[in-house]
């Protein structure tokens, strides 16, 4: 994006189309502005191993010393620190299909990983709106750029970040409903979907492994190179209406991911 992309999209008449498409236009510059952030710090690193102060720094950048010190704090992955290190920093298990009865609790992650004997956390990203990417939108069946309702959360593991898990709905169904609103939803997401009336009919699953992006780079720390998994499931009601769409990035050296074959009533 630059300048005149900018200038371009200001022109736009319709207030909402200029809008969804700046949205557009800044997720795609985030994974640039990560990658801006550590060249930086990188920068600045080097200046000081020049010998260079962080008030002659400061000076010459326009900002503080203190401003120079929060630029040079980057994301707090751990060093390799000899072979021990070389294994995976922790391991989960993502089953698939998921047992109804895990997918219908409080959070499938959780429940999950404290059956492993692991110690799971998890805290929300963000809750908003945000353009639909063409996988989820086609999922959605809804076009690609239209603002959709987005919930991520990013789940730890004995404190390592091992999954990005954002769920998606339709704002013209949800935009108005508590699934809307900041924080985790009580008891569960699953509820508050039936809550509004929606009866699972069914669900389709795709795995897919690719290189990670920068954004899921920098939030699950990887190794340069690692590569992440990720899952989407997409739930549709009894009248097939598009409910929930689940895409979760796993950290692909972190995980297992069992497959099986489960028996009874599936849930959203």
């Amino acid at each position: 994006m630059d300048l005149q992309t900018l200038r371009e999209a200001s022109k736009i008449t319709d207030p909402l189309e200029r809008a969804r498409l700046l949205s557009r236009l800044m997720t795609e510059e985030q994974g640039l502005v990560t990658e801006a952030a550590k060249l930086r710090r990188q920068a600045i690193a080097e200046a000081r191993e020049a010998g260079m102060t962080l008030e002659e720094i400061a000076g010459s950048l326009g900002v503080s010393p203190g401003r120079v010190s929060q630029m040079r704090k980057g994301p707090t992955a751990k060093a390799p620190t000899g072979p021990a290190s070389r294994g995976p920093r922790v391991l989960v298990q993502r089953a698939l299909p998921t047992e109804p009865s895990v997918r219908g609790s409080r959070s499938l992650f959780l429940v999950e990983a404290e059956k492993q004997g692991l110690r799971p956390e998890r805290r929300m990203l963000y809750v908003g709106l945000e353009p639909a990417s063409e996988h989820v939108g086609s999922c959605l069946r809804v076009e690609t750029g239209t603002d959709i309702v987005a919930r991520r959360k990013l789940m730890t593991a004995d404190d390592v970040p091992v999954r990005i898990a954002t769920s998606y709905f339709r704002a013209d169904l949800f935009g108005d409903t508590r699934i809307a609103e900041p924080e985790f939803v009580t008891p569960s997401l699953q509820s508050a979907i039936e809550a509004l009336g929606y009866r699972f009919g069914h669900a389709e699953e795709v795995l897919t492994a690719r290189p990670a992006t920068t954004f899921e780079a920098t939030t699950l720390e990887l190794d340069p190179g690692e590569w992440v998994v990720q899952v989407l499931r997409a739930s549709y009601s009894t009248e097939d209406t598009p409910v929930h769409v689940l895409e979760t990035i796993c950290a692909g050296s972190r995980h297992v991911f069992p497959i099986g074959q489960v028996a009874g009533a599936d849930e959203f």
